[in-house]
């Protein structure tokens, strides 16, 4: 669902950013701009700026960034459409959100939430109050779980009756398939979706019921495990419906962002009880797939709420997945990815029962992804006294090499090379030979799908080696890299990952940084005196690009790239300085564009085929050096220097247009 661009235009206009900011940190006023220490992270002297006039922010710090709705999506930890929401109900704005089917899909999804609550405290009701749910009860009690515990994940209780729910509800056909909770069966009875099942509702990150989880009871005796000659299985989710996607969605997210948030770090698990059991453990900040593996959906979600994932499963946390779909999240999200060693063939559920403090070490422990697959690989094989003797060690080692080799990092790989060597007795060089044997041999197959990666990447330009971005005199900042561009609605949103990653930029062009600050703060300095063809360095260009097809600068952010955005961003809501000289700033990009185009006639005139071609060439240089001397900082008047500058930019237009 989205929201139309005149309501989020209400919604910005409506909002004092200077007054939300405001309930997070103090702010005052340095000129134009208001300044106050960071709400995102610790610091002693303040480096976060507010422009008012744009309703834009920027954290010289730690590179935060964004307006209103980017503020409270990373305060309160809300989704874009409950942020925009929760903005408009403090200006007293109604909005809409459009389905692209009209208002009455947008009541009957509003339906769906409200007969979801309805069947949640239904099934809630049964498991505190009911005589049948009397076996559910021991059950948990049997887990650890209190009356309070039940009364804070809002557990329930399906009865076996055929239609318990359906009954009691009395819901039109239509709203029982919908919400996933009941179906009509082949004689024209209601019939629920949930029978004789310990219900763990789940929730949105709003808080809404979106669906719900039911857990068979385990026979008599054996209260942890299903009979294994049951036909049942031992978990039923609900299926796939307009307001759940298992894939988008991740089980206690509404109750553990908050530490999430604030410890920089949030567990994942596999099941329900898990993500309890940490709860119960004192690590409130635990949440769990609903039936799925982890999918990048899951991912981007979580690297809102926290950098650090600590991967507390029962087994392999790659499973059957790629290995390399992991680094490549961490690198993307930029993400702290890490496993708990748990006991082998215990889920955190099961240690939990036994001992919570092994349970909390294991997440304080938490291993680096490639040291728990290192460890567990040299680990086997000293168990099995493989590391005792020559051949032994050799597997053992080149069994770690094939997991090393897998990730992307040189300098990392290195390291682990180092540490096998260590711990098997083997030569480094010896190791590091088998290592790039290893990548040799999977880079073919590798090969395609990294073309196809590149492909579907291609706009954000290839990767530079680099540096800093240097600011206007007095600021030093990196170009935060950590934003993104909303789909929906062009809403800048401040996630903590981008959608292609971060990458290191080269040292950018000052003259160009320069003309980004006139054309953002004094455009009238700047109106037809600037081009694209001026920016060499290639994210100026393309926020300048951005900016000559926008009617405003929220447009033009909402238009660019990431890092072009980023760098609007934080150009818009820099400190006052002095204005920069329009008509030198200009004259520089002007000079330094010529000259690059006199390199490529230079080049071209030694590859002409013919006399004619060369002359032409000749004269076209001549006439540019001759308009290049015009623009020389010697004493010539601003009015020559003006009329060069016209001149030449016109010509490199042409050449452009010519292209």
């Amino acid at each position: 669902m989205g929201i139309s661009e005149e309501d989020l235009a209400r919604v910005r206009e409506a909002t004092d950013l200077v007054a939300l900011v405001g309930l997070h940190t103090a702010l005052r006023r340095q000129g134009r701009r208001w300044v106050g220490l960071c709400p995102f992270h610790a610091e002693k002297s303040p480096s976060f700026s507010v422009n008012a006039e744009e309703g834009l922010y920027y954290c010289f710090g730690c590179k935060a960034s964004g307006d209103a709705i980017t503020f409270v999506r990373d305060t309160e930890h809300l989704d874009f459409a409950d942020a925009v929401e929760r903005l408009a109900a403090r200006a007293g704005i109604t909005i809409e959100r459009q389905t692209g089917l009209g208002a009455p899909e947008q009541h009957w999804r509003q339906r769906l939430f409200d007969a979801m609550a309805e069947a949640v405290e239904f099934y809630h009701q049964r498991m505190l109050f009911s005589p049948d749910a009397a076996r559910a009860r021991e059950y948990l009690r049997s887990r650890g779980y209190d009356g309070d515990i039940v009364r804070k994940f809002k557990l329930g209780w399906a009865p076996s009756d055929w239609d318990a729910l359906s009954s009691a509800v009395r819901w039109p056909e239509r709203l029982l398939k919908d919400t996933g909770l009941g179906m009509v069966n082949k004689i024209g009875r209601k019939q629920d979706f949930f029978r004789a099942r310990v219900i763990f509702p789940i929730f949105d990150p709003a808080g809404r019921a979106v669906a719900l989880g039911g857990r068979i009871l385990p026979e008599p005796g054996q209260l942890t495990r299903p009979s294994p000659f049951s036909s049942e299985p031992k978990y039923r989710n609900s299926p796939e419906t307009p307001i759940y996607s298992k894939r988008r969605v991740l089980y206690g997210l509404n109750w553990a962002k908050d530490e999430a948030a604030r410890l920089d770090e949030i567990i994942v698990c596999e099941g329900y009880t898990d993500a309890i059991a940490f709860y119960q453990a004192g690590m409130a900040r635990a949440v769990a797939t609903c039936g799925t593996t982890l999918t990048e959906d899951h991912v981007k979600l979580l690297s809102r709420h926290a950098h650090r994932l600590i991967l507390a499963y029962d087994a392999d946390p790659a499973g059957q997945r790629a290995i390399e779909q992991y680094y490549t999240w961490e690198h993307r999200y930029e993400l702290d990815v890490r496993v708990a060693d748990l006991p082998s063939g215990m889920d955190p559920a099961e240690v939990a029962l036994k001992d919570r403090e092994a349970l909390s070490n294991a997440v304080s422990k938490a291993k680096t992804l490639l040291g728990y697959r290192v460890d567990r690989i040299l680990g086997a094989s000293a168990q099995k006294g493989e590391l005792a003797y020559a051949e032994g060690r050799a597997r053992a080692g080149e069994l770690a090499l094939r997991a090393v080799a897998e990730h992307p990092s040189d300098l990392v790989r290195d390291q682990y090379v180092m540490m096998i060597a260590d711990r098997c007795r083997i030569e480094p060089e010896r190791l590091r030979a088998l290592l790039a044997r290893l990548r040799a041999s999977s880079a073919s197959i590798a090969l395609g799908s990294a073309s196809s990666r590149q492909a579907s990447q291609h706009r954000l330009q290839e990767p530079q080696d680099g540096g800093l971005l240097e600011p206007s005199p007095g600021v030093r900042a990196t170009l935060r890299k950590d934003s993104r561009i909303t789909e929906q609605q062009g809403a800048i949103v401040s996630d903590k990952a981008g959608p292609g990653g971060r990458r290191d930029l080269k040292a950018p062009s000052r003259p160009g940084l320069e003309a980004l600050r006139l054309a953002v703060h004094r455009p009238d300095l700047a109106a037809g005196r600037l081009e694209w063809v001026l920016f060499s360095d290639p994210v100026q260009r393309r926020a300048f690009q951005a900016l000559a097809g926008a009617n405003n600068l929220h447009q033009a952010i909402s238009a660019a790239d990431a890092e072009a955005a980023d760098l609007l961003l934080m150009v818009a809501a820099e400190p006052d300085e002095v204005v920069p000289d329009a008509e030198g700033v200009i004259a520089h990009l002007v000079r330094e564009a010529t000259r690059r185009a006199l390199a490529e006639l230079s080049v071209a005139a030694r590859l002409a085929s013919s006399d004619e071609e060369r002359t032409s060439i000749a004269r076209e240089d001549a006439w540019a050096r001759l308009m290049l001397e015009e623009l020389a900082p010697d004493g010539t008047s601003p009015a020559a220097v003006a009329e060069a500058a016209d001149h030449l930019l016109a010509w490199l237009l042409r050449r452009e247009e010519d292209r």
